[in-house]
């Protein structure tokens, strides 16, 4: 389960971001803060995973807010004011969404948070490996794919073939933005077009890997990796 607090003075604000979270499992909203002082006044006596945090406030600016935690939850900035991004990644906040933000854009931050350090769900130490997942979008809906069922990922131009055990999955993302969406204990780059799943290889052999029935090309400039997995 992932607590969040919403920080934003502008009311609808809170209605788009809890109406998306509503959307998802396991999100938990702990409080609707209207300004940086109330965050800080609930955060004295209970602990939260994430943030959800507008800058342009009252009494106390975003940025200053953060500044002033110890040890930050996890932060994904919600702002009109795209001047302050590089600040926000100085700060090490998980993403930085220019309102409006779509659904689709505001998934992706949030399996940003959930891949976070290569733990799907790190905010729940309870969820086992068997439970895992992310949000694909793909068909004009959003799919729960639990991580154990992926195989491998193969680039096709603008769009990736997430290929699964029973199925498959087109979905339009670069293959170079996909990897940012998994694990990366979990998924390993091992060619210019094919990120695999580690778990599911079965043999590795000259510069071919085997996943079921399929083998996958291991690129020159990918064979680091393969030896960093085979710890060799």
């Amino acid at each position: 389960m992932t607590r969040y607090i919403i920080v934003d003075d502008e009311h609808i604000a809170h209605d788009i971001i809890k109406g998306y979270c509503d959307l998802l499992p396991d999100m938990k909203l702990l409080k609707h803060c209207y300004d940086a002082i109330e965050a800080l006044a609930f955060l004295r006596n209970n602990s939260v995973d994430l943030i959800f945090l507008d800058l342009n406030m009252p009494k106390l600016k975003g940025f200053d807010f953060l500044r002033t935690l110890q040890n930050p939850p996890q932060i994904i900035v919600t702002t009109a004011y795209k001047e302050h991004a590089l600040e926000g990644y100085e700060l090490d906040v998980i993403d930085y969404l220019l309102k409006p933000f779509s659904f689709d854009r505001f998934l992706k931050a949030i399996n940003k948070t959930i891949n976070l350090k290569g733990d799907l769900r790190q905010l729940d130490p309870s969820r086992n490996i068997e439970e895992q997942y992310i949000f694909l979008y793909s068909n004009k809906k959003h799919n729960q794919v639990k991580l154990k069922d992926i195989l491998f990922i193969e680039a096709a131009g603008n769009y990736c073939k997430v290929v699964l055990k029973e199925n498959q999955i087109l979905i339009r993302e670069k293959i170079s933005d996909v990897l940012e969406l998994f694990p990366p204990n979990k998924f390993l780059r091992v060619h210019k077009s094919f990120i695999v799943s580690k778990d599911n290889i079965e043999t590795l052999e000259g510069n071919r890997i085997q996943i079921k029935e399929h083998q996958i090309p291991i690129g020159q400039l990918y064979k680091i990796n393969i030896l960093n997995f085979l710890k060799l």
